[in-house]
């Protein structure tokens, strides 16, 4: 089940209230996957993520499922960053509306994803916030 479109539904604003009360920190955006990945404000990723990551543990405790803050960014390539964090993307290349990443194989097939669902899934995110593509050499 993926969820990601403009308009939320009940469930998806009651999440989002909910960690909004737990960490105090604004949703920029919210998916529903196979986690849950909440999309948060520039600087305000490490209240959401609490001390010794005690809200992303309470949260995943509640909901019962992982949860995934990212920190949204007007620089497309903080973004991607922060989005594949803990991974290690050690080559980013912009061109017009193409970024590039270059890694080993191992952080490159982790950030693709099983069926390209992580890539797909990041794409998405990117064309709807900066209208580029992300392709993995």
């Amino acid at each position: 089940m993926h969820k990601m479109n403009t308009v939320l539904d009940i469930d998806a604003i009651q999440k989002i209230n909910f960690f909004e009360k737990i960490t105090r920190v604004h949703v920029k955006d919210f998916i529903e996957d196979t986690q849950f990945i909440f999309i948060v404000n520039p600087g305000t990723a490490g209240k959401a993520i609490g001390k010794k990551a005690f809200n992303i543990k309470k949260l995943e405790r509640l909901l019962k499922k992982r949860v995934k803050i990212v920190e949204y960014s007007i620089d497309p390539i903080k973004f991607i960053k922060s989005y594949s964090y803990p991974l290690d993307l050690k080559e980013i290349t912009k061109n017009d509306d193409i970024i590039e990443v270059n890694s080993d194989t191992k952080t490159k097939g982790l950030l693709i994803g099983r069926n390209q669902k992580n890539l797909v899934q990041l794409n998405s995110l990117l064309k709807k916030y900066y209208n580029v593509q992300l392709k993995v050499k």
